[in-house]
């Protein structure tokens, strides 16, 4: 097959997004609908980013008009179930936003779809697409089998709006990334999490937005997350500061893109402290954020590998997520079941 036949669900500013990715590959992909619960959003989407296609509220009507290869989710979490669901028991492939969905219950009901359509369901983790995060793994490896894994993330974000007035903002709507780009960069699945959420005198968040976390991962690693939506001031970058410590050194990322991982491996045998050799990653360009997964994706179609993010997968993710929150909420350490 040359070319795929898209619907996108979705028509907000993300999903705006994902159709100029889209556009910009016509020549493997074409996007034949686009649906909303606003047809106008769908159709004004259409017009803005230069395409005809079909539009319209109806998910059902769209795949029976326009019969495409594929959809891609570009709803609000809470919507996710729903559009999935439809689309697999149409016997279409779906690509999904993070996160994929509102609740583990409804998480597994669609990887259940996704076995029993034996169509793809893969979710965009696009953060994934990362040539340095790609790097970094790299350089883990090096450092031998590891113990620890450290993450930090600090942003003063001033969103406005839902944030603003949910319970768990960060780790519900941000974390998801580097708890995820955590289980990439280790190899490892999650096995139980102690999580402390708060909310600081000065936070402008009405629920707890900062947090710390330690997970048990499978081998004994420990990851800890440390985070905050509400610390002015030397920010992280957006893909948070990584540390990862083996038997043979350390490895470190600071997150910012031109900014290459390094590591110190252990190179003497004496000494108080022992004589280490520097590392700097290898960084090879790769499609990244969006145009990554859409690529991992399609490639996924044609070859039938299997994608990053694919649901079986993916569900991990979100399991570290909803044991974080409720052991925060608990004050106990909690399995991370799937």
């Amino acid at each position: 097959m040359s070319t795929f036949k898209a619907v996108i669900v979705g028509a907000g500013a993300m999903g705006q997004a994902w159709g100029s990715n889209l556009k910009s590959i016509s020549n493997q992909v074409e996007i034949g609908g686009w649906v909303d619960i606003r047809p106008d959003a769908a159709a004004s989407a259409a017009d803005k980013i230069g395409i005809s296609a079909y539009t319209g509220s109806d998910l059902e009507k769209a795949i029976a008009e326009v019969k495409p290869d594929f959809v891609v989710d570009v709803t609000i979490p809470e919507s996710h179930k729903e559009v999935t669901l439809t689309s697999l028991k149409a016997g279409v492939p779906v690509l999904g936003e993070k996160p994929m969905a509102a609740s583990m219950a409804e998480a597994r009901e669609m990887v259940a779809a996704s076995e029993k359509s034996d169509k793809l369901y893969m979710v965009s983790q696009s953060r994934r697409y990362d040539k340095n995060l790609s790097a970094y793994r790299s350089l883990i490896e090096k450092v031998g089998p590891l113990g620890i894994l450290n993450s930090d993330f600090y942003i003063g974000a001033h969103f406005g709006g839902f944030r603003d007035e949910m319970a768990s903002p960060l780790i519900l709507d941000m974390a998801i990334h580097t708890f995820d780009a955590a289980r990439y960069l280790c190899n490892g699945d999650p096995v139980a999490v102690y999580c402390e959420e708060f909310n600081p005198p000065w936070s402008w968040y009405s629920g707890d937005v900062s947090a710390t976390a330690i997970f048990e991962m499978v081998g004994g690693l420990r990851y800890t997350y440390r985070g905050s939506w509400c610390s002015e001031g030397q920010a992280t970058s957006w893909e948070a500061e990584w540390r990862a410590v083996g038997a043979k050194g350390t490895a470190t990322w600071d997150g910012v893109g031109d900014h290459p991982p390094t590591a110190e491996l252990v190179s003497g045998e004496e000494g108080f402290i022992r004589a280490i050799t520097p590392l700097t990653a290898e960084v090879v360009e790769e499609p990244s954020g969006i145009a990554g997964s859409i690529q991992d994706f399609l490639n996924a179609l044609k070859t039938g590998a299997t994608p990053m993010g694919e649901c079986h997968d993916n569900i991990k993710s979100l399991a570290m997520v909803f044991a974080a929150i409720e052991s925060s909420e608990t004050r106990q350490r909690i399995p991370v079941a799937l």
